[in-house]
């Protein structure tokens, strides 16, 4: 194999031609770091911080396909991954994981300790989340907990604490994710069935779309709370009108629950990520006089 041929290998097994998952990621980190820091988050957090969504979604899309080695030959849209394929070896891709891992961790260690001890529960969570589609009905909730992790690390890498708040966002990202990844899963629901692996397209069965409309209720909710108890203003909740009116698109896109449209759908999370920072960023940009700061933090 040529070194284009390997770097090929390496970009699609990493996903990083395809960035959705960096993007779902990156969103919630962001309205952590702007929270933790009424909007001015510390230069050297913020680089941490984005470089490290990229390394630590790269690592784990690898672990994620290692994990699933067996079984994506059998799926329609993951049969042609580099693993699936055998384009390279497990003992390489474990490799590239580790200094994918390793990297995001020597960034990490500029940090607090804090911040530091929370990055090794981030990284278990990356380890663990994709063997959990075997033996748990919901591993989208544990997605949920692994992409949010960046927010109570925010939270401490900015103040050296993680207040209720953070946790508070951090549950409104399971809800979110929730709902995103059931769309993601309805797309594999019949070759899932076929292999015995559990999702929650299959736990919700023939309930599935209104149950991923009930957690998105749930992740706006928690969205509202949240803005009320920081005391955020007109910018932050417009934002959340915009995440409501894309969540609007998305039904009426899931709702035949046609697989093409189930994963159009899907892909629209990265808007309802967008505006909601959007409306953070904008929030503390030209309403930051309007606050009295340690609201942020109660």
């Amino acid at each position: 194999m040529t070194l284009t041929e390997r770097l090929d290998v390496y970009e699609k097994l990493t996903r990083l031609d395809k960035p959705i998952g960096i993007l779902l990621l990156l969103w919630p980190t962001l309205w952590g770091l702007w929270l933790s820091s009424s909007g001015s988050p510390n230069s050297l957090v913020l680089l941490v911080f984005l470089l490290g969504v990229v390394l630590m979604r790269s690592a784990g899309c690898v672990v994620n396909d290692f994990a699933d080695r067996k079984f994506d030959p059998h799926v329609e849209r993951t049969r042609e991954r580099p693993l699936a394929a055998q384009r390279i070896s497990s003992a390489e891709a474990l490799a590239l994981a580790g200094v994918l891992a390793a990297l995001a961790f020597g960034l990490v260690i500029q940090l607090n300790a804090l911040t530091v001890k929370l990055s090794v529960v981030a990284l278990a969570l990356a380890v663990v989340y994709p063997f959990l589609k075997r033996v748990f009905w919901l591993p989208q909730a544990c997605l949920g907990v692994a992409f949010g992790f960046g927010v109570p690390m925010a939270f401490a890498a900015q103040q050296n604490v993680v207040v209720p708040l953070a946790w508070t966002l951090l549950l409104a990202n399971v809800f979110w994710a929730i709902a995103y990844d059931t769309q993601y899963a309805m797309v594999d629901r019949d070759d899932d069935i076929k292999l015995r692996l559990k999702s929650s397209a299959i736990l919700f069965g023939r309930y599935d779309v209104i149950a991923t409309m009930i957690c998105y209720a749930a992740f706006l909710g928690l969205m509202v709370y949240i803005g009320c108890w920081a005391r955020m203003g007109a910018a932050y909740f417009s934002g959340l009108v915009v995440a409501a009116v894309l969540i609007g698109c998305e039904y009426l896109l899931i709702r035949e629950r046609n697989r093409e449209r189930c994963f159009k759908a899907f892909l629209f999370n990265n808007w309802i990520g967008a505006a909601v920072f959007a409306g953070i960023a904008m929030d503390f940009a030209y309403f930051l006089p309007l606050f009295s700061g340690p609201a942020i933090g109660r």
